[in-house]
């Protein structure tokens, strides 16, 4: 009896380092995602600042700040392209590192052409340490705690949107729009700072069979398998509704009736901090009912939430940002998951699709909704983005992996 108690009394002893070792782990991972992407909406905060700098219509300010997703769907397919012969770690690093160059010179772009450039170059590196980070932690973690590595870097997502925005917002506010740029270039230094000493020096996953053709056979094996595909299209339908929302919502927010100023525009986006909380719940609901239930659900959330996106109150708008913010989030971390697990090779290369198909659906999102924004107003751009949803939702049938069976 004795030893059985000393047996418990041991395990438990051993629990608390175990715990705490999986808590860092999640931290540093969320921390390393919120400065690879924090540059990319936190520009959305001081849109009206822009649009008024440039002396540009509404959709052409937009479409330049989400031109950075353009550059991230091109190095998306590069990286994934040459993923198995990229060091992860000093992949990782050096994109860092050089995202701080076009970071800094948005600080005296003259032009609006000049600012669309140097945001298709942040989006080039953005995605490739994005990229990159995705097949490290496919490659590096178990099958079932992969799921829950996945839900961090996309946690870290979720509070770059918060944190980006509301320290975008203060530092325009305060010290103007070049303060800003060059405070976002020193939280690119900072995460390089951050890998440097947290990523682990991993080798990536065996070349195919040496050659031009293995790249593209990879290419071809991930784009016939139904599951894939769809996850892909998944991923376009995601980032489309994603940034017609929290793009175009600026506008509304700061015109008539609900006349919103451009500080507290910033504190607006504490309606992401719900979307910090359930985002680290993806992994164990995955586990628990399954990929395309789980994905429904998120999905249903933030369709919610799109009625009251149109009504004139600011309480009601903001309750429906949250819904589709904490939906969006929910439904990108069961997504980019499954991804990895469904990839049985070359989880780079699988990323690398993937990020550049949700990229590109924020580029393309950016575009149309913003014609419609201008053309019809916010209650047509709404539809839309309902419309996006529902193609996500009907792709979502072709979600099956073993951690999804078909019976669930």
């Amino acid at each position: 009896m004795n030893e059985v108690s000393r047996s418990i009394e041991d395990q438990q002893a051993a629990t608390p380092p175990r715990s705490a070792g999986a808590a860092l782990r999640f931290l540093v991972i969320a921390l390393t995602a919120f400065l690879t992407v924090v540059d990319l909406f936190a520009t959305q905060a001081i849109l009206p600042s822009l649009t008024k700098h440039y002396g540009v219509a509404p959709a052409a300010m937009g479409f330049a700040v989400n031109s950075s997703t353009m550059g991230m769907a091109v190095s998306g397919l590069a990286v994934g392209y040459f993923s198995r012969t990229i060091d992860r770690r000093r992949g990782i690093l050096l994109s860092l590192v050089l995202l701080a160059i076009p970071t800094t010179l948005l600080a005296h772009a003259p032009d609006l052409t000049t600012f669309t450039l140097l945001r298709v170059a942040q989006g080039l590196c953005m995605a490739a340490a994005f990229t990159l980070t995705l097949a490290y932690l496919g490659e590096h973690y178990s099958a079932g705690d992969s799921a829950s590595a996945f839900a961090a870097y996309i946690t870290g997502n979720v509070a770059s949107n918060l944190i980006g925005r509301l320290i975008s917002a203060a530092v325009a506010d305060h010290f103007g729009l070049a303060a800003n740029f060059y405070f976002f270039a020193a939280l690119n230094l900072l995460g390089a700072v951050l890998v440097y000493f947290t990523v682990e020096k991993a080798q990536p996953m065996k070349d195919m069979g040496g050659g031009m053709n293995s790249h593209f056979e990879a290419w071809i094996m991930h784009l016939n398998s139904p599951s894939l595909r769809a996850s892909f299209a998944i991923g376009f339908c995601i980032l489309f509704a994603f940034i017609g929302t929290f793009t175009y919502v600026n506008f509304v927010l700061v015109q008539p009736p609900l006349g919103v100023g451009s500080m507290t525009l910033g504190f607006v986006y504490f309606v992401f901090l719900p979307a910090i909380a359930t985002t680290p719940l993806a992994g164990r609901a995955v586990k628990r009912f399954g990929t395309r239930p789980t994905f429904w659900g998120a999905l249903l959330v933030a369709a919610l939430g799109l009625p009251l996106l149109v009504l004139p109150s600011l309480p009601a708008v903001l309750v429906g940002m949250v819904l589709m913010g904490v939906g969006t989030f929910f439904a990108q971390a069961c997504a980019t998951g499954f991804v990895s697990r469904a990839a049985t090779s070359d989880r780079g290369s699988a990323s690398g699709l993937y990020l550049a198909s949700y990229f590109f659906g924020g580029l393309i999102g950016s575009a149309v909704l913003g014609a419609i924004f201008d053309m019809f107003g916010w209650s047509a751009c709404v539809a839309g983005i309902g419309g996006a949803l529902l193609v996500a939702a009907l792709l979502a049938v072709f979600l099956k992996t073993p951690m999804a069976p078909a019976t669930r």
